[in-house]
């Protein structure tokens, strides 16, 4: 091989390693300018919604000297699963009520049957008393309707268009 040759590969490797190590400095620097994708850690995964179509709560409400009772139903995808309501009275004055709706299904097996499941919560507060709602840990709308001159709550039908 000639001279020439040699000095003509040596510059051309000399140049690819130049070029590597120039291309690597600006790819670094790109990389701290981006920012960082963030994977979320195995506890703060999104939680799975559940019972994603209830997001509204209807009740008639009736009040009586100082007795409040909420009466109402909430369609549920099938007839196993159970509601169960528990109230929570924050210390307040006038009260701030929060009816905590949960669900209660044992059934390893059940049809899918689009069921009515009814509630009735009976309650001391004054007649200014707020009441919100919760279902399965998430807030939703609480619907209150006042009941009819007369009607008493285990008579109550709830016919609300809409």
């Amino acid at each position: 091989m000639s001279q020439k040759s040699i000095i003509l590969i040596v510059t051309l490797f000399a140049l690819l390693v130049a070029g590597m190590f120039v291309y690597a400095s600006l790819k670094q620097a790109e990389l701290q300018q981006s920012p960082a994708i963030v994977y979320p850690q195995a506890n703060e995964l999104p939680e799975e919604v559940l019972y994603p179509r209830i997001t509204d709560i209807d009740a008639k409400h009736f009040v009586g000297q100082g007795a409040h009772t909420l009466v109402g139903e909430v369609d549920m995808p099938t007839p196993c699963d159970l509601l169960q309501v528990e109230t929570i009275v924050m210390e307040s004055y006038p009260e701030q009520i929060v009816l905590d709706f949960t669900v209660i299904n044992n059934a390893d097996d059940c049809i899918q049957m689009i069921s009515s499941q009814r509630f009735k919560v009976e309650l001391q507060a004054s007649s200014g008393a707020s009441f919100s709602a919760k279902f399965m840990g998430r807030d939703v709308r609480l619907n209150l309707f006042p009941a009819d001159e007369g009607q008493l709550p285990d008579e109550f039908e709830l016919f609300i268009k809409g």
